[in-house]
């Protein structure tokens, strides 16, 4: 009896011994290397040059108030399920069509995130004798979705390296379909993908897939995006994904395309099928940013020209996004840097592996920054990095 006792005893402190350290060397090794990360509230005071919010429309209550009044039409506020059930609304129709109609595509599918929109268009797109021809640099959500293709699908290229790519496509001896797939705007870099890719794929009749999270709202004459920066007009080979929860201040994602790819990712990708239809209110929101944008792309683009200046001005860094990265390199100063600037009012990314290869303070030149701010956080980084 004592010993059952004893064993029942010791059976427990070893079960609570290994609950505790389940995780507990790979924990202590993230935080030895300077990369421990945690979900934090921040100071509603800071100055917030550190989120995706470009145009500053989070703060727009006309566009939250008009979203709501929209929304509170319907009979129901909720998409219920998949929009293959019945979670399909006007209120996703309306966005798609106006999408569509705006940046020139002939069919579009909104999605719950830009995360699932590239788990979408890579895992469904990329058939069995295709190959995939991914930028090393694109967003982790693409990268992750490779993980679901076979290794001889996926070829990765060097980062905005046209002639990497162009080398890699020729020798390339699979017989299916050449998929490419490149950021618009780089989340990290804030550098544009270069034109010499778009014609490229245009030569090889190559499918080619932009990610415009970062680069809608921000380029172009307007503000559309890579493609409007580039004045291309689309294809049936070219696939654009947006997401809502950056320039336009609301949240979800899109995929504009040929009818064909958009009727076959619909029939397909599996967080189009699985998932329940994206928010009414969120795509309500967006409809609303989206039409703000366009109407006054003049007074935006200004801001975002004057904000540019600043930074180049200061740092010395001519962009044509509003990412500024700046090169730390050393995981414990980019902390340091970013505590003292929050010391000062100012919120910046602190930016370190795996997202980046070497740390960066990500700077984000939003255009609802007063400009005194701006002007005195960039003198401030520019002491700071010395």
């Amino acid at each position: 009896m004592k010993f059952n006792f004893l064993l029942a005893l010791f059976s427990y402190h070893t079960q609570i011994l290994m609950e505790k350290y389940l995780y507990s060397k790979e924990l202590e090794s993230i935080k030895k290397s300077n990369r421990f990360r945690t979900r934090e509230l921040f100071d509603d005071n800071l100055v917030d040059l550190a989120s995706n919010d470009y145009l500053g429309l989070s703060t727009n209550k006309t566009l939250f108030q008009n979203a709501y009044e929209n929304v509170l039409k319907e009979n129901y506020h909720s998409p219920k399920a998949s929009m293959l059930v019945n979670g399909y609304s006007k209120i996703h129709k309306k966005f798609e069509d106006r999408l569509c109609e705006v940046n020139g595509f002939e069919a579009g599918v909104i999605v719950g995130s830009g995360f699932l929109a590239n788990i979408s268009m890579i895992e469904a797109l990329c058939r069995k004798n295709d190959t995939l021809f991914i930028d090393e640099e694109y967003h982790a959500s693409g990268i992750l979705a490779t993980k679901l293709l076979r290794p001889e699908q996926v070829i990765v290229f060097k980062h905005n390296d046209f002639k990497d790519l162009e080398q890699k496509i020729s020798k390339n001896k699979r017989s299916g379909r050449n998929i490419i797939a490149i950021e618009g705007v780089y989340s990290m870099g804030g550098d544009l993908a270069p034109i010499e890719i778009f014609k490229l794929a245009d030569e090889k009749k190559a499918i080619l897939i932009v990610d415009e999270a970062h680069s809608f709202g921000v380029i172009g004459d307007n503000l559309l995006g890579i493609f409007d920066y580039y004045k291309i007009k689309p294809t049936s080979y070219h696939v654009k994904m947006g997401t809502l929860g950056k320039a336009y201040g609301s949240y979800g994602a899109y995929i504009l395309a040929s009818k064909q790819i958009i009727d076959f990712l619909t029939n397909r990708a599996k967080p189009i099928i699985y998932s329940t239809a994206p928010s009414l209110f969120d795509t309500a929101l967006a409809n609303e940013s989206l039409d703000f944008i366009i109407k006054n792309k003049d007074i935006l683009k200004e801001k975002i020209k004057n904000n540019l200046t600043i930074i180049e001005n200061i740092l010395g860094l001519n962009s044509q996004s509003l990412i500024i990265p700046i090169l730390i390199g050393d995981n414990k100063k980019v902390k340091t840097i970013q505590e003292n600037l929050r010391k000062n009012g100012f919120l910046v990314g602190a930016i370190r592996q795996p997202t980046v290869k070497e740390a960066i303070i990500r700077l984000i030149a939003k255009i609802d920054i007063n400009k005194d701010d701006l002007t005195n956080v960039c003198n401030l980084l520019k002491d700071l990095k010395c």
